[in-house]
């Protein structure tokens, strides 16, 4: 997957990506990284909510990936519990020498099934993998708990680069393959009825049994 700097090219497709996790686990590096290639060995925790946003290309179609940095102190999540919204993405991320970060977890996936869409695309980030001293989480652990959620898994270092284009972009190409996949499945669709309607048969909605009822007395087409 290639970034695309072009700005003359307007973006096929919009997504909305949110970094979640405990403070001080290195979201907004994680972000500066990805966005900017820069590092702050000294940056100070989020206060409210900021967003990058950063172009790439998949499949040649240009897709523009906004990258929401929610704070991470308890007192803020009132306000950032609204940015979920809209999300299609997300990185619930964690410090491996922290075990307390990790912990947490948890309650980010409650968090995000509780404010965003249940399809939103998840990957577990451990954060801060040059630490290998101070490590207090195994990277068995981070594996397990993501086969047991149903995420993607993957180390990161933001401090030296390690797997952070490749956390984002993870997210970021499964979003555009589940898309892809839905407009594929639409248009088979489209192309099904627009056979059945020239053919004069009845189109039956799966799922509702009233509209089923109608089309069986009516044998009218609906789509």
């Amino acid at each position: 997957m290639a970034l695309s700097n072009g700005e003359e090219k307007t973006e096929d497709y919009l997504f909305k990506i949110v970094l979640v996790g405990d403070s001080g686990v290195g979201k907004s590096n994680l972000l500066a990284r990805f966005a900017r290639d820069e590092f702050y060995p000294n940056s100070k925790s989020t206060i409210g909510v900021e967003f990058q946003t950063q172009k790439m290309d998949i499949n040649g179609k240009e897709v523009k990936a906004q990258i929401w940095d929610t704070a991470g102190q308890e007192r803020f999540r009132a306000v950032t519990s609204a940015y979920y919204r809209g999300a299609v993405g997300a990185l619930l991320v964690y410090d491996i020498s922290r075990r307390l970060t990790f912990d947490s977890i948890d309650r980010w996936l409650n968090e995000l099934h509780t404010h965003s869409d249940m399809n939103i695309v998840m990957i577990l980030v451990g954060n801060k993998s040059d630490l290998k001293d101070a490590r207090e989480v195994t990277t068995a652990e981070g594996t397990a708990l993501a086969e047991a959620q149903g995420l993607f898994f993957m180390e990161t270092s933001a401090l030296d680069s390690s797997n952070v284009a490749a956390a984002f972009e993870t997210v970021v190409k499964e979003i555009y393959n589940i898309l892809s996949r839905k407009v594929m499945m639409s248009q088979e669709l489209n192309k099904q009825d627009a056979a059945c309607i020239e053919n004069g048969k009845t189109i039956v909605l799966q799922g509702d049994q009233e509209a089923n009822v109608e089309s069986n007395k009516k044998a009218c087409c609906s789509s």
